[in-house]
């Protein structure tokens, strides 16, 4: 009897808290998961559905004898070979948001060694500056450059892009490379000076090796910068298709009256180059992400 009356032993709050959490967890997590890869998963099923299979049952999987890829070559292929050009347009934002990462990092490695490591006047004013810059938004600046731009020529050119990308990026490279660069200890790099090395070789030598992850980590973020911009493609290059960047060249596919698997084609190729940057830089943006959260 006693034993049968036994109060059951009472649930800890601490434990019914931890498991509530838990739960909540893997529903945000596979919630998050669903909203940002379902739209992607689907358009990826799309660009290999017939068209006609897309218009009677659009929410339907493909069958293994029903995928059909001639969409993505219909998409890449040129207009003279009865495509849309997308791959013309793919060369182009590439060389333009390489050159753009290139020359941004450069830049920005120096700035960001100088603000960090040189005394001036101002510099605190001046690291105060880097990010006032960047909040501006793009849409008032765009009357202005455009002017500037129209009367030294190069409107319609790639180099003047370029150019409009790397002041947009430079401020807040800028910024995020100052973290990096506080975080490689003074002391290896007295060292290196006492060893022999001048300024330039320090830098070289000793603390883009050690801040190379976090160079990596700016230089990829500059790079999706450069490769989604659309604003200034479309207002220097809205007049010379043979220039026109895959981001303009994919919103110009939706004008048209493009079927559903070429243009759900093209948006999946074009995520490919960033897709494959962050794979062959996965670990170094892994440590570079979170080099500049200590100072050693």
């Amino acid at each position: 009897m006693a034993e049968r009356h036994r109060r059951r032993p009472r649930l800890d709050r601490h434990a019914v808290e931890s498991r509530l959490l838990a739960a909540l967890r893997i529903v945000v997590i596979v919630g998050a998961i669903a909203a940002a890869a379902g739209p992607l998963l689907y358009g990826a099923v799309l660009s290999v559905r017939p068209f006609t299979e897309i218009i009677s049952a659009p929410l339907a999987l493909p069958r293994p004898g029903e995928v059909d890829v001639s969409s993505y070559g219909r998409a890449l292929a040129d207009e003279s070979a009865g495509g849309f050009g997308l791959a013309r347009f793919m060369r182009t934002s590439l060389l333009v948001s390489v050159w753009t990462m290139l020359l941004t990092v450069v830049c920005s490695v120096l700035g960001a060694y100088a603000a960090v490591r040189l005394r001036f006047f101002g510099r605190d004013t001046v690291n105060g500056f880097f990010l006032a810059v960047y909040l501006f938004p793009g849409i008032v600046l765009a009357v202005p450059l455009f002017v500037l731009f129209s009367r030294i020529g190069l409107t319609g050119s790639l180099v003047g892009l370029v150019i409009i990308y790397m002041a947009q990026t430079i401020p807040v490279s800028l910024y995020m490379l100052r973290g990096y660069f506080q975080a490689v200890p003074v002391s290896v790099e007295e060292a290196a000076e006492v060893d022999g090395c001048n300024r330039l070789q320090v830098i070289t030598r000793v603390v883009l090796p050690m801040a190379l992850p976090g160079v990596a980590a700016t230089g990829l973020y500059v790079f999706m910068i450069a490769w989604n911009e659309f604003l200034f493609a479309l207002l220097f290059l809205v007049d010379d298709r043979e220039r026109w960047t895959v981001s303009l060249g994919i919103a110009r596919l939706a004008d048209f009256a493009i079927p559903a698997p070429v243009l759900m084609a093209g948006s999946i190729a074009i995520t490919v180059p960033v897709v494959i940057g962050f794979l062959l830089a996965q670990r170094l943006l892994v440590s570079g992400l979170t080099a500049g959260a200590e100072k050693g």
